[in-house]
Parts: structure tokens; C-alpha cells; sequence
């Protein structure tokens, strides 16, 4: 067990970072076509305050950082931040969420950097409709960041699909057959209604309807890869890419929830879901100590709510980009 749990004495061994606010993206479920307001350049915490955060949470028992944004490749010099990171006693697990846009040029030195892994989000394998997705986005860019990552040993690369009814559903089983044709490592996200424009969570396709049809191709084996995180993994008999399930919506994961997520401007926020949030970035530009920091991590961790209310409706203020997922 970690030194830091929060007050239902769930462990929490995990820090998601988000670099930035900025994408390079417009992706429909995350934000609106206009954009967001950003951040200044100066609210956005600098290099040095995101490592002393990860430093004095590694003391507390923190073992596992993930980079995410907005993109994270969007933020200059990142290399510069995972170089940092990886000196930091006690972290045994770097990775990064990102889009893929800018992996084919970045993947080898992130790797040489200390980066161990990376998740690439991709909705649609259709061109047309990954535009529409996206926005602004080209697959042909994604793609080639997936195999840039997987000759830079990011292992394993990870594809998150988020399933959305009547958009990206009938893509299911397509993504499913690349676990056998190509060894994917793919995980179906369930549809989460966000912010206020989202209650009416038209698109939802609850796990198990998404488990249904790709058992239409051959069963399912139940998989154990570790990392800890909430998906639920199986495999196809002989497969070398594994399929897995997150379901924040209609199988709870709260109660193995195991992370705190420190957005771009400097808030810790104890749940995803939640719009409760401890500063950091003014404590820390007013002279705040490691040990000042691991107080006030404390204090994220003793606000952990239980569970989410999205069931309840209950959404966020603040959109996807802003916070880091």
C-alpha cells in the first residue's frame, strides 16, 4: 500500500499531468468547434513547478505519471519534462495520452527521454469520418505516429476508441479484428457526458452492448496485463493484441480508483469528475516547499469523493482539454 490514500482508504499510486490546454484538435465529445478560453502562458505551470509537484508526490508514495492535455506535443520542449521526470526517485512509469498528430516526429526522443509508453486517441479508421470527428484532424498522421511509436518501443501503444451511437459504432468490430490482424491493443471508452451540453447522453453505447458485438467475431478471453488502471481486458484465443473495456457509466470503477490529476494551471484536482479543486500554482509562487506541496496533496487526496454523479446527471464545469482527462 502507498503512503497516500484518500479518506475511503482507497491507495492512490497515480498522477495525471496535464502539460497544457492547448490541441491541436477539435474533437466533438472533448470541446466545442470554437475552441475553449485558454490559459495564459503565464498561468500555465513551468517545467521546474510540475517537477516539484512530482517529486513530492513520489514522497508520498506516488510510483505512476501520465502526460496529458489538450496534446501534450503541442507544448514545447516537452522532452525537457520527461527527461526531469524520469530522474525522480520512486516514478517507475512514465507514459502520455495524446492525439498521434505529432508522435511520428517526436516518438524517438520522448523514448530516449525516459517516456515508457504511449495511449493515441483515434475514433474512426474512415478518413472522412475522422475528420468529422476530429474536426481539423488527418488520419494518415495518426497512423504513422502509431507505428513511430511502436518502432520507438513505446510498448504497448495503446488505441482508446471512444463509441459513440449512430457516429463511430459500426467501426467496432473493425477495431476489434486489428487485436488479431495487427496485435492493437485497443480499449472501447463509453461516452461520457461532460459538461452541461452533454446531460442528454444521446450517444452512450453502454460496454456490454460494445462486448456483444465483438463477440459476434469469437470469444473473448479474459486478459490480466497490469498497470493498474481502470479497463477491463480480454483477448481473442491466439491474438497478440488485447481488447479492453473502460465503463465509466454503467460499471462504476470509483471504488479502484487509484489517481489525482494536476491540470495545466496548476490545480489538483482530486476527482475527474468533480469540479472541487486544491491551487498549487499560487503556493508555489510564493516560495512553497516539497513539504508545503505534500500538505496540500494530502488534502486532495482527503477530498476524494466516493463516486462520480453522472448517473445523477451532475456534470462539469470545465471541458476535457481543460483538465487532462
Amino acid at each position: 500500500m502507498t503512503k497516500l490514500a484518500d479518506s475511503f482508504q482507497r491507495p492512490l499510486n497515480y498522477l495525471r499531468i496535464s502539460v497544457t490546454d492547448r490541441c491541436n484538435l477539435r474533437c466533438i465529445y472533448c470541446m466545442p468547434a470554437e475552441g475553449i478560453s485558454l490559459a495564459s502562458h503565464e498561468d500555465i505551470l513551468r517545467y521546474e513547478e510540475i517537477h516539484l509537484v512530482a517529486q513530492a508526490a513520489a514522497e508520498l508514495g506516488i510510483t505512476k505519471l501520465r502526460l496529458t492535455g489538450g496534446e501534450p506535443l503541442v507544448r514545447a520542449r516537452l522532452t525537457d519534462l520527461v527527461s526531469l521526470l524520469a530522474k525522480i526517485p520512486g516514478i517507475d512509469d512514465i507514459s502520455m495520452t495524446t492525439n498521434g498528430l505529432l508522435l511520428e516526429r517526436h516518438a524517438m526522443e520522448l523514448k530516449k527521454a525516459g517516456l515508457q509508453r504511449v495511449n493515441i486517441s483515434l475514433d474512426s479508421l474512415r478518413k472522412e469520418r475522422f475528420r468529422k470527428i476530429t474536426r481539423v484532424g488527418k488520419l494518415g498522421d495518426v497512423l504513422r505516429g502509431i507505428e513511430a511509436a511502436k518502432e520507438a518501443g513505446l510498448n504497448p501503444v495503446k488505441i482508446n476508441m471512444v463509441v459513440m451511437r449512430g457516429i463511430n459504432d459500426d467501426e467496432v468490430k473493425h477495431f476489434a479484428l486489428l487485436t488479431i490482424r495487427d496485435g492493437w491493443n485497443v480499449r472501447f471508452i463509453e461516452f461520457m457526458p461532460f459538461t452541461e451540453g452533454g446531460k442528454k447522453n444521446n450517444h452512450l453505447v453502454p460496454v456490454a452492448e460494445v462486448m456483444q458485438q465483438i463477440e459476434t467475431l469469437g470469444k473473448l478471453e479474459p486478459h490480466i496485463p497490469g498497470g493498474g488502471g481502470p479497463a477491463r481486458y480480454y483477448r481473442f484465443h491466439g491474438a497478440t493484441g488485447t481488447i479492453g473495456f473502460i465503463s465509466p457509466l454503467t460499471d462504476c470503477f470509483c471504488k479502484e480508483c487509484n489517481r489525482l490529476r494536476l491540470t495545466a494551471d496548476g490545480k489538483l484536482r482530486p476527482c475527474l469528475f468533480s469540479d472541487e479543486e486544491i491551487d498549487l500554482r499560487g503556493p508555489l509562487r510564493q516560495g512553497a516547499t516539497a513539504e508545503d506541496i505534500k500538505l496540500l496533496i494530502r488534502q486532495a487526496a482527503s477530498c476524494k469523493p466516493e463516486r462520480h454523479k453522472l448517473a445523477a446527471g451532475v456534470t462539469c464545469e470545465r471541458f476535457m482539454a481543460q483538465i487532462g482527462g
